[in-house]
């Protein structure tokens, strides 16, 4: 369980205030139809976390579990800080908007995740917790999709309401607090 609730913790944390929320509200207030943009986030951070999940089993094999433990606390330390630098999004779903809004959000959201911070953090995490690899994309795909399904479903009313940097100085707190647990344990 341990697996599970951390990686759900992290990546809903993460997500906050993250390019992929960003483009969560983009797509709800273009297409205005939340249930196939819903189920192309899910789809999309299935697969993508998958990857990464994978990614991170293999790494391990390489790194001792101490190693691990301190590359995980370290990298909840820098998305601490990152949480501090908010995301803008590019006008990049332009030309997919013709396919609909199931095929744009998949496509945009597996694209923006490339390298994002909850795809690290999926890839730390699988490798920290390497036995309950499925726990681990269980719990970012649920912390992924805790954090944009509200935004799908408010859409643009909500987000013009939200104190984005309050919300960005809360969510770098509570990485510094799990990377402080992580160390601990």
């Amino acid at each position: 369980m341990e697996a599970l609730t951390t990686s759900t913790f992290a990546v809903a944390i993460a997500e906050i205030g993250d390019k992929t929320q960003l483009l969560a509200l983009v797509l709800s207030c273009r297409f205005r139809k939340p249930l196939p943009i819903i189920v192309g986030i899910l789809a999309a951070t299935l697969l993508n976390h998958g990857l990464a999940g994978w990614v991170g089993v293999w790494v391990q094999q390489w790194l001792s579990p101490d190693w691990l433990r301190y590359l995980l606390a370290g990298s909840f330390f820098i998305m601490a800080c990152w949480m501090l630098i908010p995301d803008k999004l590019d006008d990049e779903d332009g030309t997919l908007r013709r396919y609909g809004p199931f095929i744009t959000t998949f496509v945009l959201f597996f694209l923006a995740e490339m390298g994002d911070k909850t795809q690290l953090a999926t890839v730390l995490l699988a490798a920290r917790f390497v036995e309950d690899y499925w726990l681990v994309v269980a719990g970012t795909t649920l912390g992924m999709m805790a954090a944009n399904v509200p935004v799908v479903l408010i859409g643009k009313k909500g987000a013009e309401r939200i104190p984005m940097k309050w919300i960005h100085g809360v969510s770098a707190l509570l990485f510094l607090i799990l990377g402080i647990t992580t160390l601990w344990w």
